[in-house]
């Protein structure tokens, strides 16, 4: 098998699991990252990747919306997108510098982080949106980031189990941790 090939094989998420198979002493060194059961510290720490992408990214998307004193609209989506970006961006450096091509690396982020990362964005932006004044507050205001880190936390334990579930069937986060 070629260099080519043998980076098509790393990118495919099904060969993520059957390599998660096949070495079962590697599963039991990451707490059931391969198919079957995960632990829950195993989906805490793939919830705690994605929500510092995921926060990093939102932060930065308020406080250039806020700069620019752009409306709460255009502010959340660029906080959104930010979030994405930035979420996927931690799984990128991590599976390039395995060795995996940009392309193959881009798929992979994007098998290891969406359902996560829209998840958390999904909860945190509507606790955002839904607690009184929180929209108006700024970035000096207690309230903002009460609010705004409280979704995070809700976020949190929201998105873990879902991600439990994921990794137990060597989707989600388990796609990227072949690469680790």
């Amino acid at each position: 098998m070629d260099d080519r090939d043998h980076t098509a094989h790393q990118a495919d998420p099904s060969a993520a699991r059957e390599k998660a198979q096949e070495h079962p002493a590697h599963e039991g060194d990451h707490h059931g990252h391969g198919v079957g059961s995960a632990s829950w510290g195993t989906a805490a720490k793939a919830t705690a990747h994605c929500l510092t992408g995921c926060a990093i990214g939102e932060i930065l998307g308020m406080v250039i919306g806020t700069a620019l004193l752009w409306s709460n609209v255009p502010t959340m989506v660029l906080a959104i997108a930010l979030a994405f970006l930035f979420g996927y961006s931690f799984t990128l450096y991590a599976v390039i510098k395995a060795g995996l091509s940009l392309k193959a690396a881009v798929r992979v982020a994007l098998a290891a982080d969406t359902v996560s990362i829209a998840i958390m964005e999904f909860v945190d932006n509507l606790i955002l949106a839904l607690t009184p004044g929180a929209m108006d507050a700024h970035l000096s205001d207690g309230l903002f980031w009460s609010a705004l880190l409280g979704g995070f936390a809700v976020a949190f334990f929201v998105t873990t189990p879902v991600n439990k579930w994921m990794i137990g069937r060597g989707k989600g986060h388990a796609v990227a941790h072949a690469y680790h």
